[in-house]
């Protein structure tokens, strides 16, 4: 059948996926956008948004693990009103998070586990309203990342429900772009809300987006076999391997714990752990280096992060055909990818160069950054397929689950780590020193997982015995 005979509404789905996940990019970014701002007027030093940033990724990573089965149990369409409903609440919340923060403090000391009156005490309450305020965002920050936890597995599952397996790889790619047209728009738009209205009324729009696009969704979507807007002959192939995938789904699920015996489990998770954190730190703290190491402020920053992310779509693209140039030189599929990896993981060295450069312009940084984050986004096409490589299709959703959340603890500490290290050296008045160090670990990350991954699985060795 042609595309034409069999109908297009299933696009119509990948297209509200697509929507979904540039809203989930777009929430998360709000903050680091809006963070040079935020640090001046409650008092925050690094290492405080280093704590609310480190939060996200935690509360994220945990609930990566259960929102598989989350979707599953309250079904497509209502789990993902749920997951987007809680994110778009996490996101407009941010506005009132001083207050939020007051009222919880308020709580421990009628609790008996605050001393509320001895913050209020200091100089003009400046230590309340730092504490507050932290508090606030931390609270905000945790519904949010409770709530985009949930994005992927929900447009994944529905991408499983409205393709066909021939088509499914293309659709992932066209939903997942949104992650960076989402990274793209926000520095776009976000400094521009904050000025012209006040940063809360950015945080309060963009949670607005959410509950549109829920309209939307209620509206268009409903499981295939129901769904009134799909002709006879476009159900009919949307269902032309429904027997495949009931048979993927119907198998036994393996346990964290079998799986964990296995090297090559050891591996995915090593790699993602040591790069994950890199992409994190990049989405979080760019607007405060250009701040603290260029002086740009505001809408200022806008150009250089947008011009990051553009370029990175590149680096999402390209990397994950990389692999065919090595399979046509006559390697097989493993070793294609193993030595693609290889390639890709010596391209994020050039951020050594942001610091020494730096002083030329500006600009040097930012396209150094940007070749790196580009790099990463490369290195995260290939390797979530070394999963699909060596294990099973049943087990491949947990190993995804195992090293979802291996990364998010690698963005945890690196969040952490690079908050402790601007105030050390920012007292001593050498802030350039911080970032230094920073961008050091993220430029060789990549090289030491890949080593240690390949010191771990040296050879191809599927899992032949789950």
């Amino acid at each position: 059948m042609n595309q034409q005979s069999t109908g297009n509404y299933r696009w119509t789905i990948c297209g509200l996926l697509f929507f979904a996940t540039t809203i989930n990019y777009l929430d998360r970014q709000v903050l680091s956008l809006l963070s040079p701002e935020l640090m001046h007027t409650y008092g925050w030093n690094n290492n405080d948004y280093g704590n609310i940033t480190a939060l996200f990724t935690f509360v994220y990573a945990i609930s990566m693990i259960f929102a598989g089965r989350f979707i599953d149990k309250f079904g497509t369409k209502n789990g993902y009103i749920i997951a987007i409903a809680i994110w778009s609440i996490g996101a407009a919340i941010h506005a009132f998070a001083y207050d939020m923060g007051a009222a919880f403090y308020t709580l421990l000391g009628w609790l008996g586990l605050a001393d509320i009156d001895q913050a209020n005490g200091t100089v003009n309450g400046a230590a309340a309203i730092t504490a507050y305020s932290v508090a606030g965002f931390m609270i905000a920050r945790a519904v949010l990342a409770f709530g985009e936890a949930g994005n992927f597995p929900a447009a994944i599952k529905a991408t499983a429900e409205y393709f066909p397996k021939k088509e499914r790889s293309f659709a992932t790619g066209i939903f997942n772009s949104g992650a960076n047209v989402g990274a793209i728009l926000a520095p776009l738009t976000v400094p521009v809300i904050g000025v012209m209205w006040g940063w809360q009324w950015a945080f309060i729009l963009v949670g607005i987006i959410g509950f549109v696009w829920i309209g939307f969704w209620w509206v268009w979507y409903d499981k295939p076999s129901e769904q009134k807007r799909l002709g006879d002959a476009e159900r009919a192939y949307i269902n032309s391997d429904v027997e495949a995938v009931e048979a993927v789904e119907e198998e036994v699920k393996t346990s964290w714990l079998a799986l964990l015996g296995y090297r090559q489990t050891w591996a995915f998770a090593f790699g993602k752990f040591m790069t994950d954190g890199v992409w994190w730190f990049f989405l979080f703290w760019l607007p405060i280096y250009l701040s603290a190491q260029h002086g740009m402020e505001k809408t200022e920053i806008a150009l250089p992060i947008a011009l990051i992310y553009t370029l990175t779509m590149f680096g999402s693209i390209g990397g994950g055909a990389f692999p065919s140039y090595f399979i046509k030189k006559g390697m097989d599929a493993f070793n294609a990818r193993r030595t693609a990896m290889f390639v890709i993981a010596l391209v994020p060295l050039v951020v050594l160069l942001a610091q020494p450069l730096g002083y030329i312009s500006v600009w040097i940084p930012i396209l150094l950054i940007a070749i790196g984050a580009s790099a990463h986004q490369a290195w995260s096409a290939n390797i979530f397929t070394t999963v699909s490589d060596m294990f099973p299709k049943k087990a491949v959703g947990s190993v995804v689950g195992i090293g979802g959340f291996a990364g998010g603890m690698g963005g945890v500490l690196l969040n952490k780590l690079g908050g402790g290290l601007f105030d050390y050296f920012g007292q001593a008045g050498n802030i350039y020193m911080g970032y230094t160090i920073m961008f050091a670990i993220c430029a060789t990350a990549y090289l030491i997982a890949w080593f240690v991954m390949r010191l771990l699985v040296p050879k191809y060795q599927p899992i032949t015995d789950l």
